[in-house]
């Protein structure tokens, strides 16, 4: 599979299994057994959107970029920037 077909894949099956709004897919990675994929999710809708709350998603799909694992491994701010 190419990456944007990764990318595609990670974010609608996330999407639809949370069934929230996937703002972006931020990493890709190939594995030996597939891929694992950072994808970012509004979590909360408030207004402004800025005041939203965001999701940063762990899931790991295999080689035919099939879902086989999620994990929420940080919640934030829309507009927080990270202080690294």
């Amino acid at each position: 599979m190419d990456l944007p077909t990764v990318m595609r894949q990670a974010s609608q099956q996330l999407s639809g299994l949370l069934q929230r709004e996937v703002g972006a897919v931020s990493a890709v990675k190939a594995t030996d057994d597939g891929w694992v994929a950072d994808v970012e999710v509004v979590e909360v809708e408030k207004v402004p959107d800025t005041m939203s709350v965001m999701a940063s998603y762990r899931v790991e799909l295999d080689k035919q970029g099939r879902l086989m694992a999620y994990e929420r491994v940080r919640r934030y701010a829309r507009g927080q920037i990270d202080r690294r």
